[in-house]
């Protein structure tokens, strides 16, 4: 039988049309053309046969995670590839070029699991998002996303233990939340808890490059006694707003629209803090570049901190080592004693763990002059 004209065209530019149009059932028509397309032409499976088998073996849709982690380099001949969960929503990406018929295949798994694991009280569709990424989209701070099927809620809340956070897969190259920083926020919510059952009362934090404001969240569900969030993105901070309202906690936050190199007075005279918190980007052109900005930041960062205070200094750069933030430390900041990396999820495991997420905690020493 002859295929439609819109099916026989690339599934690319007719998902583009349709999405314009708000048809998202024709999507699907798509969709199960290039899978019916699979069984007369042969498609290489094994170089994504480590994604296929996560998915098959992948639980019941619960706290957003990531699902696969090809770029671990664990998988070899998976490693464009990752698959997260954003509940009710799943993003698959990848960044290198892909075929119509490896999303094909990947779709038509991911089907095939759903209909095993979707609440067995309702009946709700498959839901996915694809992104492309690779180096030339970001060196343009750009991705090319598409919804493959199903829909994204308007308003996209999902958990991640206690917590409730604002999330927009659709839109940029960054969802909203960093998954792979979840460790991270449970240090921080620990961090505060243990702070206040010491001290007797709560601690007082300053979240740099304070993006959506997840940090500030777990720091005041601590128990914190106040959270000043720093972030030159204005967008970012209003969405950090929304997510202390999803999560209840209408005091203890401050938010700062400010750039941090033009800030130290007043982040000075606002301190001193018991856990400064720096999660900045590894390359973002006038906001911060890790290998000349870093230094910057550690020469100021014992001023900040209250004797005794904790530092939490994050870097997520593959081209950076863990030792590049240790030597640095060393060098702009030698009052600080390292105490401890924290662990990333075990499901961003690296076979070159240097080349992972960075997590390191320091501490001021109890004579530290401000």
């Amino acid at each position: 039988m002859t295929q439609p004209r819109c099916v026989r065209k690339s599934w690319r530019s007719v998902v583009r049309v349709l999405s314009g149009s708000g048809c998202r059932t024709a999507k699907w028509l798509v969709l199960s053309f290039l899978c019916a397309k699979n069984g007369r032409r042969r498609i290489d499976t094994p170089a994504m046969q480590a994604l296929l088998d996560a998915i098959a073996a992948m639980p019941p849709p619960g706290d957003a995670c990531r699902i696969f982690h090809g770029r671990g380099g664990l998988y070899p001949g998976c490693e464009q590839w990752t698959l997260d969960a954003y509940p009710p929503v799943f993003v698959l990406t990848s960044f290198a070029p892909t075929t119509d018929e490896q999303l094909a295949t990947i779709g038509a798994a991911l089907q095939a699991r759903w209909q095993q694991i979707a609440p067995p009280d309702q009946t709700p569709p498959l839901n996915w998002v694809f992104q492309q990424r690779g180096q030339e989209l970001r060196l343009q701070a750009r991705s090319d996303t598409l919804l493959m099927a199903g829909s994204v809620p308007d308003l996209h809340i999902v958990t991640e233990g206690p917590a409730r956070f604002l999330v927009h897969v659709l839109r940029g190259q960054n969802h909203g939340l960093f998954l792979d920083m979840a460790e991270g926020r449970r240090w921080v919510r620990e961090f505060a808890a243990d702070f206040t059952r010491r001290e007797g009362r709560g601690a007082r934090v300053l979240n740099l490059f304070a993006y959506t404001c997840a940090f500030s969240v777990a720091a005041l569900q601590g128990g914190a006694a106040h959270v000043t969030n720093l972030d030159m993105a204005r967008g970012a901070l209003a969405t950090g707003q929304q997510n202390h309202r999803l999560n209840r906690l209408t005091q203890g936050a401050s938010f700062l629209a400010h750039d941090l190199f033009s800030s130290w007075g007043k982040l000075t005279r606002s301190g001193p803090y018991d856990l400064v918190i720096a999660d900045p980007p590894s390359y973002q052109k006038g906001s911060f570049v890790a290998t000349k900005d870093y230094a910057r930041l550690l020469r100021r960062l014992p001023g900040l901190l209250a004797p005794g205070g904790h530092a939490l200094l994050c870097l997520n750069a593959p081209e950076l080592s863990t030792e590049f933030l240790l030597s640095q430390v060393r060098e702009h900041a030698p009052s600080l004693a390292f105490v401890e990396r924290v662990a990333n999820p075990v499901a961003f495991a690296d076979v070159d763990e240097g080349r992972g997420l960075k997590v390191m905690v320091y501490r001021a020493n109890q004579l530290n002059s401000l």
